[in-house]
């Protein structure tokens, strides 16, 4: 079979991501901070954007006409269908996902444009994206036309305020709290050296390992003995614990420092720490030949001491969430409206509209290109605001029960129902309610709370929702008696009862979802 070269001219289709419509689809995914952080991005890469209230150019002639004074323009506040009681929309945001995913692009393009023509603004015509795509006459487009993003009512000036990384403060960790406890001890110069060895092999639990007199002898060319004497010195210093090669170790240096330094807890604590963990105490208090009440008695000093004697300096940081919709009960209706709080109201520079008129040239075309973007950019906003609250207002349909009574009347729904229901891709729905949060007379959750698989109701009645059932888990539990817990197979049958029918390893995976023990780890002997 010969092989050759040739050319040849074909026709075919094929599906493009353009830059705007991969930037929609990255706006679509954002959190509301994330948006915010985008937003101020761009008013400093794109002069032509500037946020409303924001004081024009000294040279900057004032205009006469209110009508382009670029006040009025893009509304990204969503109107409210016919005969609906929610109010529009107001401004939002969240979380960042980079994989555009190329799969059903063409849906995702046809849900961003739906999400606006079905209800285009009154006020200001926005333009095509064909519009958008070519080139602009934006001399005599910009006399009829101005885009902004509108103003938050009663919106809180932050003006005056200091920025936010301003008023930050990091904990310090506790490496460094144990360095600077060296540093305020009387170390020889001989001994600094080799103690903040040590420190470096610190876990975020406040251990060492097994073998740190030999990993730091072996590093420092010294005797194992030098760093044994520095180790048990460092054993004594803030947090009690700290520094300790094993949990027995640990427990017993807070334990010489409590007023409860008894032999039986001493005991318990070299020797039985296995037997306690499984609650085998018959057998602890057989072999130290003691009544089991003092084993109980025992138990209750082991527990107030630290496991972890680290956890203080190596805590979390508290994640706060800034809900991108709220829903709330007026009468007898729920109203949606979108947070804007914190995003920029960006409107098309009027300086720049002025400088668009006496320019030419290599000046007219940047112009011309960053108007391009920025009128794409808060378009698609827009498109992004009204995603949103379309497919809130649709959960809002299918879980009217929840909003009304609470967790456990939540209903099975996939993102199918959803899709179907306002008539975009499944992947569209994904995007919106990935990461993206509501504030709802129950709490705040996370849009994708809402879509759980089914349970079957053995009483033939309406399916039950997976996180309604791990619901009722968690409450059982809850009120169990703790001498006596709930096995899986009696949470099974307690469920039963309430025409939820699940398997036993159903509800044992629920309960490990939960973080709940097995009963006999729950169960309480003292």
């Amino acid at each position: 079979m010969a092989f050759e070269l040739r050319l040849q001219q074909k026709m075919s289709q094929q599906l493009v991501m353009t830059p705007q419509l991969q930037q929609a689809i990255k706006l679509l995914q954002l959190s509301h901070l994330e948006l915010a952080d985008v937003l101020r991005q761009e008013m400093e890469e794109n002069p032509i954007l500037e946020e409303q209230g924001h004081e024009s150019q000294p040279d900057e002639a004032p205009r006469s006409d209110p009508e382009n004074d670029g006040l009025m323009g893009l509304d990204t506040a969503p109107k409210a269908p016919e005969g609906s009681t929610e109010p529009p929309s107001e401004g939002s945001a969240d979380s960042a996902a980079e994989n555009l995913a190329n799969t059903a692009t063409s849906e995702i393009a046809n849900d961003l444009t739906k999400s606006v023509s079905d209800n285009p603004s009154e006020n200001a015509p926005e333009p095509s994206a064909k519009e958008l795509e070519n080139d602009i006459d934006w001399e005599a487009y910009l006399e009829s036309q101005s885009y902004s993003l509108p103003a938050s009512a009663g919106g809180t000036n932050f003006d005056d305020m200091p920025a936010f990384d301003a008023t930050l403060s990091a904990p310090g960790s506790l490496i460094e709290h144990m360095r600077w406890q060296v540093q305020m001890a009387d170390f020889s110069e001989k001994e600094l050296p080799i103690t903040m060895r040590i420190i470096e092999e610190l876990n975020d639990d406040g251990y060492v390992p097994e073998d740190i007199c030999d990993i730091v002898a072996e590093d420092l060319e010294i005797s194992p003995e030098d760093v044994e004497v520095l180790l048990l010195r460092l054993q004594s210093f803030e947090p009690l614990g700290v520094a300790a090669r094993n949990l027995r170790e640990s427990l017993l240096i807070q334990l010489a420092e409590t007023p409860y330094n008894q032999s039986l807890v001493r005991d318990i604590i070299d020797r039985f720490l296995p037997q306690m963990e499984r609650r085998n105490y018959q057998a602890v208090a057989k072999e130290l030949k003691v009544p089991l009440a003092e084993i109980g008695e025992a138990l209750k000093v082991i527990a107030h001491l630290e496991p972890r004697p680290g956890r203080s300096h190596n805590e979390k940081q508290a994640e706060y969430i800034a809900p991108d919709i709220y829903v709330k009960r007026v009468g007898d209706e729920y109203v949606i409206l979108q947070n804007d709080d914190g995003l920029p109201k960006l409107r098309i520079s009027n300086y720049y509209r002025k400088a668009l008129e006496g320019s030419g040239g290599e000046t007219k075309e940047f112009i011309q290109d960053k108007m391009r973007s920025a009128a794409w950019l808060i378009r698609s906003i827009h498109m992004r605001q009204r995603t949103i609250y379309r497919v809130m207002e649709s959960i809002l349909k299918f879980q009217q029960d929840f909003f009304e009574k609470g967790v456990e009347h939540l209903k099975p729904l996939v993102l199918k129902d959803v899709a179907e229901d306002i008539e975009m891709h499944e992947s569209t729905i994904s995007r919106v309610t990935t990461n993206k949060y509501v504030h709802t007379p129950q709490g705040i959750f996370e849009l994708k709370y809402f879509f759980n698989s089914s349970i079957s109701s053995s009483g033939g009645g309406d399916d039950v929702a997976s996180e309604s059932v791990r619901n009722h888990i968690k409450n059982l539990v809850a009120t169990e008696d703790p001498k006596k817990p709930l096995s899986d197979q009696k949470l099974v049958q307690l469920l039963a009862e309430k025409d939820i029918k699940v398997a036993r390893r159903t509800v044992a995976k629920y309960r490990e979802m939960l973080n709940i023990q097995s009963s006999s780890r729950r169960k309480k002997v003292f």
